[in-house]
């Protein structure tokens, strides 16, 4: 089991229940999507971190453990000092080395508990859920933040589950008092309105890339000001 120095779990939730705005955005530095785009992972990663955002998730579904630990350890040296929470996406055999704080699990990932019992009491643990059963069990763990989705059609995953729409993240809200976690679809049309409908931090990918013509931190500044204003 990994033990961590500081609780990071419980400074998030906390943060979150004050409303720190800083949390509403949630980046997901998706390898897949920079590489489908030509863009450089890392070259985004810190054209992020120069716009601001300070919550984000390094998923890379395809790439080798030695790749991925590579990549979070840049990824790492990137954000530091800029007080930002590094979230792994599954690869929970690779947490301690990364130095994260955290580690995002799906519903076909390693289990909630299992993977509580390997990254320690004081690191961030989220989950992924797609219906409000899945919200209630997540509820009755030791996760840090939920995970609703998708809350719009998505074309990130291929094998996506069913769209729950605002009334998903509405429900889940009602559910737990845990943090919630919007995710799936969410453009800058659409984040504001996703945070206003209970989500307390609202998970992009796509959106968070550039579209032609775009600097790199163009879009990461237009959403993190539509969650701030």
């Amino acid at each position: 089991m990994s033990r961590l120095a500081f609780n990071f779990s419980d400074n998030f939730q906390r943060r979150i229940a004050s409303g720190d705005a800083s949390l509403r955005l949630y980046a997901i530095l998706d390898a897949e999507s920079c590489a489908r785009r030509g863009l450089s992972l890392l070259a985004v990663a810190e054209a992020w971190r120069n716009a601001g955002i300070r919550l984000v998730q390094y998923r890379d579904k395809q790439g080798t453990d030695d790749a991925v630990l590579a990549n979070a350890l840049a990824i790492r040296g990137i954000f530091e000092g800029s007080g930002a929470i590094l979230i792994l996406n599954d690869r929970v055999p690779l947490f301690a080395a990364s130095g994260f704080q955290g580690v995002h699990v799906g519903q076909t990932d390693a289990g909630v508990t299992t993977t509580r019992e390997m990254i320690g009491r004081e690191a961030i643990l989220g989950t992924s859920t797609h219906t409000p059963v899945q919200v209630t069990e997540a509820d009755k763990t030791d996760v840090s933040y939920i995970a609703v989705g998708p809350v719009y059609g998505t074309q990130t995953k291929l094998d996506a589950s069913p769209v729950v729409g605002l009334e998903g993240v509405r429900t889940a809200r009602a559910l737990t008092r845990k943090p919630v976690v919007a995710i799936g679809g969410i453009t800058a049309e659409t984040v504001r309105l996703v945070h206003d409908n209970g989500a307390d931090s609202v998970a992009v990918i796509s959106a968070l890339l550039p579209t032609s013509g775009e600097t790199l931190d163009r879009p990461a500044k237009t959403l993190l000001r539509l969650l701030t204003v």
